[in-house]
C-alpha cells in the first residue's frame, strides 16, 4: 500500500491484529450521555410491552443504540453494524435483524412512551443548562424524498415524491415533528394543532408557565391555529399572505407611516423600512387584539421581484398578538423564525433525510428516531463541549470530535481509553468526558 505524506511515499504492512481499538471513540459520549439523563432507562420502559425473548436485547436499548447510529451519521438500520464490531467501547450491540423488528413493532401506543421518555430526559438537560433563553416554537414543514413507491408517499408542491412531514423546534432542538404524505397541504391547521400540542408535552413545567412565542410561515397563518394558541395562553407570530386588499393599504401608507428596520443586532437596516396596517385592514375572524406588520426592503442585486412586489421594493407582512410599540423590534424577533431552516437541516443530517420502511407506521417511528438522534446529539453538544463544538454542524463533530481513533485497555479493574497524542482536538474530548461524568446520573 503507498501513503502519501509529507516526506513522499512510503510502504506500509497492513495487520489486522488489534485489540481494543475503536474508530469512534468520540462517538461514546452519546450513549454514555442518553444513560445519563436517564434516556436509555427510559426507552427500555417504553417498550417493555415489545419484548418477545426474555433472554433477548432489550428494544429500548436497541432503539437507543440506533439513535446513536443515526447521530453518528449512520441512513439505515444496518449502519448499526458499526456500533456491533466495537464490542469493547459500546457493548453488547443487537443483530441487524432484530433492530428492524423493534422498529417494526413500535405502534402508536409506543411512540406516545418514546416521547414521555424524551420529554423526561429533557428536563433534566435543561436543568443542567441546556435551556434555550426563551421558548419560541417554530413550525415548519419540510420534504423527504422517497426513491421507490413506499405507504404515504406522494408528490410534493417542490415536485418531487415522498414525504412532507411538519416540525417544529425551540432553540437548538426539534421537539416534535409528524410525518405526512408528500401532498399533504402546507396550510393544515389540524396538523399545526397536533404538533403544537406534541410540542407542549415536549416542554417541562417551569417552561410551561412561562411566556411561550409560537412562529410560523404563511403556511401557519391560519384562524384555527391563532386560536388555539389564544386558547393555550401562547403568543403567536404568523407569516401573512399579501392579498389585493392589503396591497392597497400598503399603496395608501404615506411615507411617515415607515420606520427604519432592525438588524438582528438592533442597528437600523439600511434599505428596509416597516409599517403597521392594523387598523387600515380588516382582521376579521382572527382572535382579538391581532396586529399586522409590514416590511418594505430593496431586494438584494439579482433578487427577482413577483407580482406582490410594488415599486421595485419587496413587502412581507405577518401578523402577531405581542404587544408593544416598538414595531421593528416585533419584525426582527418574527424574521428569526429562519432559523428553523438549520434545525430542519441538521434533524436530516441526524437520519430524517431518509425513510427506510416501506410501511408509514414504520416510517413515523423512524421519525422519531431521528427526532431522539438529534436530542442526543444536540445535549452532549451543550453540556460537555465548549467553543466552536457546541454549536458546530453535525459532519465537522463526527470529523473532529465524534471519529477520533481509541485504545481501550483495562489495569486493575479500571478501563482507560487511550485518545492519539497528537490529535488536534483530544483535549476537547477528553474534556468532554470529564464533563459528562460531572453530570447528575438519572440512568
Amino acid at each position: 500500500m503507498k501513503v502519501i505524506g509529507g516526506t513522499g511515499s512510503q510502504t506500509v504492512n497492513v495487520a489486522a491484529d488489534g485489540t481494543g481499538l475503536s474508530s469512534r471513540a468520540g462517538t461514546a459520549l452519546l450513549p454514555f450521555m442518553a444513560t445519563r439523563l436517564g434516556l436509555t432507562d427510559g426507552l427500555c420502559a417504553a417498550l417493555e410491552g415489545t419484548h418477545e425473548r426474555r433472554s433477548g436485547h432489550d428494544p429500548g436499548r436497541v432503539f437507543c443504540d440506533l439513535a446513536v447510529v443515526l447521530a453518528d451519521g449512520g441512513r439505515c438500520v444496518s449502519d448499526l453494524a458499526a456500533l456491533a464490531g466495537q464490542p469493547s467501547l459500546f457493548g453488547a450491540v443487537a443483530s441487524v435483524s432484530t433492530a428492524r423488528r423493534v422498529m417494526l413493532s413500535i405502534s402508536e401506543k409506543e411512540l406516545d412512551r418514546i416521547r414521555r421518555a424524551r420529554a423526561v430526559a429533557r428536563e433534566r438537560a435543561w436543568v443542567a443548562g441546556a435551556s434555550p433563553e426563551r421558548v419560541i416554537l417554530d413550525f415548519d414543514a419540510t420534504p423527504i424524498t422517497s426513491h421507490s413507491e413506499k405507504e404515504g408517499a406522494a408528490g410534493n408542491y417542490k415536485g418531487g415524491f415522498g414525504f412532507n412531514p411538519l416540525l417544529v423546534s425551540c432553540g437548538r432542538e426539534v421537539l416534535a415533528g409528524i410525518l405526512r404524505p408528500g401532498n399533504a397541504a402546507a396550510g393544515n391547521s389540524d396538523d399545526h394543532r397536533r404538533c403544537l400540542e406534541l410540542a407542549l408535552e415536549q416542554l417541562p413545567q417551569g417552561a410551561l408557565d412561562g411566556e411561550i412565542l409560537a412562529r410560523a410561515d404563511s403556511a401557519g397563518a391560519s384562524h384555527e391555529f391563532a386560536w388555539a394558541c389564544r386558547e393555550t395562553d401562547i403568543r403567536f407570530s404568523l407569516g401573512y399572505a399579501i392579498k389585493q386588499s392589503t396591497r392597497r393599504a400598503i399603496l395608501a401608507l404615506s411615507k411617515h407611516a415607515w420606520r427604519p428596520a432592525l438588524n438582528a443586532d438592533g442597528e437600523d437596516r439600511d434599505g428596509a423600512w416597516v409599517a403597521e396596517l392594523t387598523d387600515i385592514v380588516s382582521l376579521a375572524g382572527w382572535p382579538e387584539a391581532t396586529r399586522l406588520i409590514c416590511r418594505r426592503e430593496r431586494p438584494h442585486p439579482g433578487a427577482q421581484l413577483t407580482f406582490t412586489d410594488l415599486d421595485g421594493h419587496r413587502f412581507q407582512c405577518f401578523i402577531t398578538d405581542q404587544q408593544g410599540e416598538d414595531i421593528a423590534a416585533l419584525e426582527v424577533l418574527h424574521r428569526g423564525h429562519a432559523q428553523v431552516e438549520d434545525r430542519v437541516k441538521t434533524l436530516k443530517a441526524t437520519g430524517a433525510s431518509h425513510l427506510p420502511f416501506g410501511a408509514f407506521a414504520a416510517n413515523a417511528a423512524w421519525l422519531e428516531l431521528a427526532l431522539t438522534a438529534h436530542d442526543i446529539l444536540i445535549h452532549t453538544q451543550q453540556l460537555v463541549l465548549d467553543g466552536e463544538h457546541a454549536i458546530c454542524e453535525p459532519k465537522r463533530l463526527r470529523y473532529r470530535i465524534l471519529h477520533v481513533a481509541g485504545h481501550l485497555t483495562r489495569h486493575a479493574r479500571r478501563l482507560t481509553l487511550h485518545l492519539p497524542a497528537d490529535w488536534p482536538w483530544a483535549g476537547a474530548v477528553m474534556r468532554a468526558f470529564r464533563r459528562l461524568q460531572a453530570l447528575p446520573a438519572y440512568g
